[in-house]
């Protein structure tokens, strides 16, 4: 990518940067969260029904609010990370990521040589659609991509500390229901465990010069994580938000109706 990245500059910086989940593939939804001055938005390609030609729209609208757009691609697949960082994101995001290997594996994907092996052409939005860019574009893109991983099972967690000695790695999202799961305590996301559990890792992740994250669900837990030492907070989920505020409102109404 060529551009400008937002989101690595941000937490360069040492911000704690603010975004969401777009489950929608609507380039009119994205403009209006981006509207709100996010600092990323995640177009989510594992569970929504989102192409790779609607994620390219959804991507320049973000650039337009100087929101970075990240992708959540479906798993290690070098067709769908190939296709992400060509469309211009700024940081791709990979789920089910277990091993150290399996770190490897992604930068050899998402970096160009010397340091991986990412499939290399300039006509495409991330090389600005000339080959007038090809000198230039592979040392840039480089140090220009953000990784991201998620950590969401036992295996990762007990080879968190093989996995963080990887350097290009930049982001570790904790799932916390994962989390749970992994601790024999499926869902109970505020047990004391899984708190120290998070601790743990977060402290982990930023002794080796990375950025922690995950997902909150309420004004109190994105304290909590700030707190916590998270540098990449993702609030919930466009679809949640947008039904909640529909059902808040309908069941203001019903009350009101029923007085």
């Amino acid at each position: 990518m060529l551009r400008k990245n937002f989101l690595k500059e941000k937490l360069e910086s040492g911000k704690v940067v603010l975004g969401t989940w777009s489950i929608i593939p609507s380039t009119i939804v994205i403009d209006i969260i981006a509207s709100a001055n996010l600092d990323f938005i995640i177009i989510d390609s594992e569970h929504a029904p989102t192409s790779f030609e609607t994620a390219q729209n959804m991507v320049i609208t973000c650039e337009s609010r100087r929101v970075s757009p990240v992708m959540r691609v479906g798993g290690i697949s070098e067709t769908d990370i190939l296709k992400a960082l060509d469309i211009g994101v700024h940081c791709v995001q990979i789920p089910n990521v277990n091993t150290k290997a399996d770190v490897e594996k992604i930068v050899n994907l998402s970096k160009y040589f010397p340091i991986g092996k990412r499939g290399f052409s300039p006509f495409t939005r991330a090389g600005d659609y000339s080959i007038k860019n090809s000198t230039k574009m592979t040392e840039i893109s480089n140090a220009n991509t953000l990784i991201a991983i998620n950590v969401e099972g036992r295996e990762a967690i007990d080879e968190i500390d093989n996995i963080l000695s990887i350097e290009a790695l930049d982001i570790v999202f904790i799932g916390l229901f994962d989390l749970s799961k992994a601790l024999g305590i499926p869902g109970e996301i505020e047990d004391i465990r899984v708190t120290n559990y998070l601790k743990d890792l977060v402290f982990k992740i930023n002794k080796a010069g990375k950025y922690a994250g995950t997902i909150t669900t309420s004004e109190e837990s994105i304290s909590n994580f700030i707190s916590m030492g998270m540098k990449y907070i993702v609030h919930l989920v466009d679809c949640e938000m947008l039904k909640k505020s529909y059902i808040d409102i309908k069941t203001y109404f019903d009350i009101e109706m029923n007085k």
